[in-house]
């Protein structure tokens, strides 16, 4: 794993397809989850869910000093927050 980690280009368009790739997967798991058991149709804290891994998967590439990658990550984050802000909101 750690060999594909030095092999990926160290930029920010690098860290932004994985801060946005990442959570949409988990968020379209949380949204069937969410839309398929009843007891769960309310639980929109699932969402957040699938944006906070980005904050492991940050901290993961700022240890092997891939630091653009990281503020790509950072700013998809902030991306998704917004979004998820905007989805409560309207």
């Amino acid at each position: 794993m750690i060999d594909h980690l030095k092999k990926l280009n160290n930029s920010v368009w690098v860290g932004l397809g994985v801060g946005l790739l990442l959570p949409a997967i988990l968020c379209t798991i949380a949204w069937y989850i969410i839309n398929h058991v009843n007891y769960l149709a309310k639980a929109d804290l699932l969402y957040i869910g699938g944006i906070a891994i980005n904050a492991y998967t940050m901290q993961y590439f700022f240890k092997y000093n891939k630091e653009n990658i990281g503020r790509g990550i950072l700013a998809a984050t902030f991306l998704c927050a917004f979004a998820f802000f905007a989805y409560k909101v309207f």
